[in-house]
């Protein structure tokens, strides 16, 4: 957990504990600072839609990282999450990034392969909701930046923490990773045979009841206003060094 901010992983958002599996699941697939992380709280707030956190994050700055390279703990924490983040409708979602299932993948290989078995195995709901950016710089500047302040939220901007001078190899770099990323999603759906419903973030951000009303119809999911919840807020973070770093790159 980050220290002393709210992330919505705490118990005290838990919905009802189930007696049995959930039954429609999805995948949120994305990448990092794509939006994701809004995208997540507001398909929870309908309390339809399960609350499609990071339940897989066990790198040790993540949400689950005091289990990291313990594959017992981190199974009984994703059991956990089936059991208390399916919303009352019986729907869960899963939101993770190729490089966590690849960190994962190092540690505990069996939990892969029965999450995604889980959620897009024969057999499985093989629902995938993808979100993306369509600006691409503007994604490369945030995830830049990110990477070289260790500041992912607005929380975190506190404490007098430097600007990160603007380097275009970081930008490069960042671009790069998040092209790959991206990459590893498309080889997974064709190995796969799935077909994902794509959102872009620009749209959600604009029209949020219109990508909550796609999900539902992808989903075959009733969206109830009377369900809705309240989870916690997210703050977009401030856009002063973006802009300066955008300025920086449009005179290369």
């Amino acid at each position: 957990m980050l220290e002393g901010i709210t992330t919505g992983y705490e118990d005290r958002f838990d919905f009802p504990v189930r007696s049995g599996p959930p039954e429609k699941t999805y995948l949120l697939a994305s990448v990092p600072r794509a939006g994701s992380t809004y995208v997540s709280h507001l398909l929870w707030s309908t309390g339809c839609l399960g609350a499609p956190l990071e339940y897989l994050n066990f790198e040790p700055s993540g949400p689950y990282g005091a289990v990291h390279g313990d594959p017992g703990q981190q199974s009984q924490l994703w059991q956990n999450a089936l059991l208390r983040r399916t919303s009352p409708n019986g729907v869960f979602g899963l939101k993770t990034f190729p490089g966590q299932l690849h960190y994962l993948q190092q540690d505990n290989p069996v939990l892969v392969d029965e999450v995604m078995r889980f959620l897009v195995g024969p057999g499985s709901s093989r629902k995938v909701v993808q979100l993306r950016r369509r600006d691409k710089t503007t994604h490369a500047i945030s995830y830049a930046r990110a990477l070289m302040s260790g500041i992912w939220r607005k929380e975190q901007e506190v404490g007098g923490r430097v600007e990160p001078d603007y380097s275009e190899i970081a930008l490069q770099r960042a671009a790069k990773m998040l092209e790959q990323q991206e990459e590893g999603w498309g080889a997974m759906y064709r190995d796969i045979g799935i077909v994902p419903l794509i959102l872009w973030f620009e749209d959600v951000l604009a029209e949020p009841d219109t990508a909550i009303a796609q999900i539902g119809d992808y989903l075959g999911v009733a969206i109830s206003p009377g369900a809705a919840i309240a989870v916690p807020s997210i703050e977009r973070q401030s856009q002063a060094g973006a802009k300066a770093w955008a300025e920086r790159h449009a005179e290369n």
